[in-house]
């Protein structure tokens, strides 16, 4: 997402990173979690966005090359997250996180509504009332922007 130029082909990264994180919750067996992740962030939010781009009628540009500067730094970072990943596999799990994997507790819906209510009510509605202000800040943009420019 970070090396990429046009808003669509962006937002279509960051749907294609939302659904990868619900099957990682799947593998880890939160299979509600997934369902959330799918359903509100997919499903709901990035929908959201991409109707927002194309609302607002960003055009691509014919000259613009297709990846930003960051190209270079991303690929690095990314080789040494593979890297780092890929010696602690060939290293093997040890003992602290063969032990965190046995002693895992349930956590069912019950669980997840009640620290949902209880503890992330606040930073889930702040990041609603964030979104509604981006996407009104964004139009006000483009309006000036047209009327500018005919």
């Amino acid at each position: 997402m970070i090396v990429l130029r046009e808003p669509m082909r962006v937002a279509m990264a960051l749907i294609t990173t939302m659904v990868s994180l619900g099957a990682i919750y799947g593998l880890l067996g939160v299979h509600f979690i997934a369902a959330f992740q799918v359903l509100i962030y997919v499903g709901a939010v990035m929908v959201f966005m991409v109707y927002v781009i194309m609302l607002l009628e960003v055009r691509e540009r014919a000259a613009q090359s297709k990846y930003s500067a960051m190209l270079l730094p991303g690929l690095l970072a990314a080789t040494m997250l593979l890297g780092v990943l890929g010696i602690s596999v060939w290293r093997g799990a040890d003992g602290a996180m063969a032990s965190a994997l046995t002693t895992t507790t349930e956590f069912g819906i019950a669980e997840f509504s009640t620290a949902f209510l209880r503890d992330y009510w606040l930073p889930f509605e702040l990041t609603t009332v964030l979104l509604v202000a981006a996407i009104v800040a964004a139009l006000a943009v483009v309006k000036v922007h047209r009327k500018h420019h005919g």
